[in-house]
């Protein structure tokens, strides 16, 4: 049989950030008529790799081979002209402007545009391989799957035949995450060659042909994905073996702790963002809040902390002994008084929740200062909690006394989660607790939130992997536009059915 001649060839490919080596001596191929997915923990150096390919970055050594010839790509321009294309996992569309006018800003185009013309292209690229973009609608006016469409259209119509999709179903519902890989497989099946950057293990044995594994930036091999499965592939990933599974035991004597009834939330430029929402989470139980990004999660958890104001409904806190205190109303203090902690990962980990001027000790303090007796502040309380937060989540850190900025984003995640749980709350509110971190401190963080739960904590837990919240939830809350689509139990729904609800397609079991 003869040898298949590789559309890329990377070859000793190194690149640094100052002091930390993202890429060490990299070597990898890509096949036309292929779908590669790019495995590795976070900081392992795929998007770094990638971000080479399509003129992002450049490299310090090595060098890279497009059809056997060895190229300099110096800019996106660069590999554009061959053939290469990333769609990047947070969007670089313009709001105002339509598809047709995204599609083509930024080429340069002989004589005047014609955007008809444009369009009829942009009608061949869709039929050709299953797209479903309208280039006259407004960016503004698509869904998340959409805009990415647009997106993949957009280097397709540049010529691209060598795509690289970095985390393309982060944000994807399971229907929309099927019909981008029927498109991806049509383009496969054309003769392109398609990266996938990805850490979700099953959607790597649903879609890709091959995979190749990177690890503290050094290249650990490859594989056909019909040799292999999550198992092997996950502690290649790490280096060692890491349970994959997540246990979930049984509710713990569940009681009525937080009550929600015909809550409204608007944002201050009047934005409805949650409407007659009604639920009841209870102690000793996880629920789940599932929804595509934007449904309400983030003002429904800042409501019940007290963080968000509130046009209409009542929060109740519900006391063992049955008796009940509004929450509406009262400061946040006064709501983490009463037990209510709010472990919110945002997208920017340093602007809420930890201060990044002060050390690991001084961050705990943030949860304990009023510990201390008068004027002092109790100083041993929150270095021993800091010890703690590290030594039970593996931070990355010098010690307790390095300032928080200068930890690496997962960790200073590590932290920020660790505090709010080692505060030994009745309530848990955590967003996107592992966004962002690398499969072992994940698996670390659900094992802690089942521990939670088993001491008789509410959790409401709100997350982007649907398949972690399927296994972690005894209930899931599913929110759709600001309202409520139903309430499902964990262990008798699946994927589609949350997924269709989502998007308000189903009608679950309401509360």
């Amino acid at each position: 049989m003869e040898e298949k001649q590789a559309a890329v060839q990377l070859r000793n490919i190194t690149k640094s950030f100052g002091t930390v080596l993202a890429n060490d001596r990299v070597w990898l191929d890509i096949y036309r008529g292929e779908i590669l997915a790019l495995l590795g923990e976070n900081g392992s150096g795929k998007t770094t790799l990638m971000n080479m390919l399509s003129g992002i970055y450049f490299p310090d050594e090595g060098q890279i081979y497009v059809d056997g010839r060895e190229v300099v790509i110096r800019s996106p321009r660069d590999a554009f002209d061959l053939g290469i294309g990333m769609i990047h996992q947070h969007f670089k569309l313009v709001d105002v402007f339509t598809a047709a006018e995204n599609i083509v800003l930024g080429l340069r185009e002989h004589g005047k545009l014609d955007l008809k013309a444009v369009g009829r292209k942009v009608k061949e690229i869709c039929d050709a391989y299953g797209f479903e973009v309208d280039p006259q609608q407004k960016v503004y006016d698509m869904s998340v799957s959409q805009k990415q469409q647009v997106e993949i259209v957009k280097v397709l119509y540049r010529g691209a035949d060598i795509l690289i999709l970095d985390e393309p179903t982060a944000v994807l519902t399971p229907q929309e995450t099927d019909k981008l890989f029927a498109v991806l497989r049509n383009m496969r099946d054309s003769g392109k060659a398609i990266v996938i950057i990805t850490h979700k293990m099953h959607e790597v044995e649903e879609l890709s042909d091959r995979v190749a594994i990177l690890r503290h930036g050094q290249f650990m091999g490859d594989m056909l994905t019909k040799d292999t499965n999550a198992q092997d592939m996950t502690n290649m990933m790490v280096g060692h073996s890491v349970q994959l599974n997540i246990d979930r035991p049984d509710p713990v004597d569940p009681k009525p702790r937080i009550e929600v009834k015909g809550l409204t939330v608007r944002s201050i430029d009047g934005i409805l963002k949650l409407e007659d929402v009604s639920f009841t989470a209870r102690s000793g139980e996880i629920l789940g809040i599932a929804g595509i990004s934007g449904s309400g999660q983030k003002e429904l958890l800042e409501a019940i902390a007290g963080l968000q104001s509130v046009e209409k409904g009542t929060i109740s806190y519900i006391e063992d002994d049955g008796s009940r205190e509004e929450l509406v109303g009262k400061d946040p203090l006064a709501i983490a008084e009463k037990g209510v902690s709010l472990s919110f990962v945002p997208e920017d980990r340093l602007g809420m929740g930890l201060v990044g001027s002060m050390d690991l000790t001084d961050n705990m303090a943030l949860r304990s200062y009023r510990r201390g007796k008068g004027p002092f502040l109790d100083r041993n309380f929150p270095r021993h909690r800091a010890e703690w937060v590290v030594s039970e989540l593996a931070v990355s850190t010098p010690g307790v006394a390095t300032q928080v900025r200068k930890l690496s984003g997962g960790n200073v995640q590590k932290i920020l989660v660790g505090r709010e749980i080692a505060s030994a709350p009745k309530v848990l509110l955590t967003a996107y607790a592992v966004r962002g971190l690398d499969i072992g401190a994940s698996y670390t963080i659900y094992d802690m939130i089942n521990l939670q739960k088993e001491k008789g904590v509410a959790v409401v837990y709100v997350g982007e992997d649907l398949d972690v919240l399927l296994e972690l939830s005894d209930r899931i809350l599913v929110l759709c536009g600001g309202k409520v689509s139903g309430i499902v139990d964990g262990r008798h729904t699946n994927k589609r059915e949350v997924g269709m609800m989502m998007t308000r397609l189903g009608g679950g079991k309401s509360e």
